[in-house]
């Protein structure tokens, strides 16, 4: 099962994904335990940002879920393969800072690792839930790498959303369905 929430800054779109894995964990398949997987994908390159990190690993360490951290900023389909099975909870937070860390990367391979991570998402086992900051809704933005950011960023957004069994929406702390 793969279920896409988007939704913009402070949405509430990761709440919104950590209940589902719970809802998820309510429900047991087959009554087999669940381990629940989260992939983190930010990288602490100034203060604030590692405040944020420090932030969300504190709440993951006093949660009811017990997560398991991935810390991937850059390798999300080696560690997608690495830990997912036919009980596994795998929640991805977020794809946006994930292809952010991609495009700064000196050498330009995006196509490429895109390509292998949905055909990847497509043949994983258990549940996978993505976690990804909706960014086209503003203006276009100043700047060849903003522009871009944008573009493949809606890009990715469609193409998962198409192989996607659910897509959730989340604003202002609401969810809308857009899928499943």
């Amino acid at each position: 099962m793969i279920h896409l929430v988007l939704g913009g800054a402070r949405s509430g779109k990761s709440r919104f994904a950590e209940a589902q894995v719970k809802q998820l964990l309510v429900k047991p398949q087959d009554n087999v335990d669940s381990e629940c997987f989260y992939l983190a994908t930010a990288q602490a390159l100034d203060s604030e940002m590692a405040q944020r990190i420090n932030h969300h690993q504190t709440q993951r360490q006093t949660d009811e879920i017990n997560w398991r951290t991935i810390e991937c900023p850059l390798e999300l389909t080696t560690a997608l393969k690495a830990h997912a099975t036919e009980s596994s909870i795998i929640l991805v937070d977020c794809l946006t800072l994930w292809l952010t860390n991609r495009l700064l990367k000196p050498e330009d391979d995006w196509q490429q690792v895109k390509t292998a991570f949905l055909q990847t998402l497509t043949e994983l086992p258990g549940s996978v839930i993505l976690v990804s900051n909706e960014v086209g809704c503003g203006i276009v933005p100043l700047g060849e790498l903003n522009r871009r950011f944008v573009d493949e960023a809606g890009w990715l957004h469609q193409e998962i959303a198409a192989i996607a069994d659910r897509v959730t929406l989340v604003t202002a702390g609401l969810s809308q369905c857009l899928k499943g």
